[in-house]
């Protein structure tokens, strides 16, 4: 994983990204670089810091595909298969909590529910939406977890997205994956392939959570 810094017009944040590639192809939430002026990535490894491009977003789905300038040798994310995942299983959600950057922040707990819908709300954009198919966890997801792994015993399952006051959100890594592949159609970027895309939940509103977006400063 890397750290995710960007800088607003009149404030900057912080978040998460998953590496897929070790020349430096991320992919994160779209609300961690939505309205960015800039945006760079350091790897918690070895503290060296990138310039992030955005190659495409999919803020129905709150995915954005990053390029980082220069990467070479970027430890790459071992990916699971999120059709598999059952509740009960065992997982760990990882990220840059609070944007402090340094070693990765890790909190564990269990898949509680699959398929689920909630509505997130973005306090800095003053907005929310709804987001679908994702996977509940007990595990704690905190603000700047945004665009982290979330890992089961078979790597990464999913996306770290959202948080309430009880539980976690992630984006199935399938689903990542189908948009990541979407979105690159038309570059030269090609992340692996792996998986199929979790089909959507039904239109029912489901519990109010928060964007798990580190606070603007």
């Amino acid at each position: 994983m890397v750290d995710i810094n960007t800088r607003l017009p009149k404030a900057a944040g912080a978040g998460t990204g998953i590496v897929l590639d070790a020349t430096g192809v991320v992919v994160t939430n779209n609300h961690v670089v939505d309205g960015a002026t800039a945006i760079t990535a350091t790897d918690p490894n070895d503290g060296r810091t990138y310039r992030a491009d955005v190659v495409g977003t999919d803020p129905h789905h709150d995915i954005a595909l990053l390029r980082l300038t220069g990467a070479t040798a970027l430890p790459v994310a071992v990916l699971g298969n999120s059709d598999n995942v059952q509740v009960g299983d065992h997982v760990e959600a990882i990220g840059n909590a609070r944007g402090r950057g340094g070693a990765p922040t890790i909190t564990t707990g269990e898949v509680i529910s699959l398929d689920r819908s909630v509505v997130a709300r973005d306090d800095y954009q003053h907005s929310s939406h709804q987001l679908r198919g994702l996977i509940e966890v007990d595990a704690s997801v905190q603000p700047g977890d945004s665009g982290g792994p979330l890992v089961g015993t078979a790597g990464v399952i999913g996306m770290d997205t959202a948080a309430s006051d009880q539980s976690g959100f992630a984006i199935p890594i399938n689903t990542v994956l189908a948009t990541v592949h979407r979105l690159a159609l038309n570059h030269t970027t090609s992340p692996p392939r792996r998986g199929r895309a979790t089909p959507p939940a039904d239109d029912t509103a489901g519990p109010d959570a928060r964007l798990a977006r580190a606070p603007r400063r």
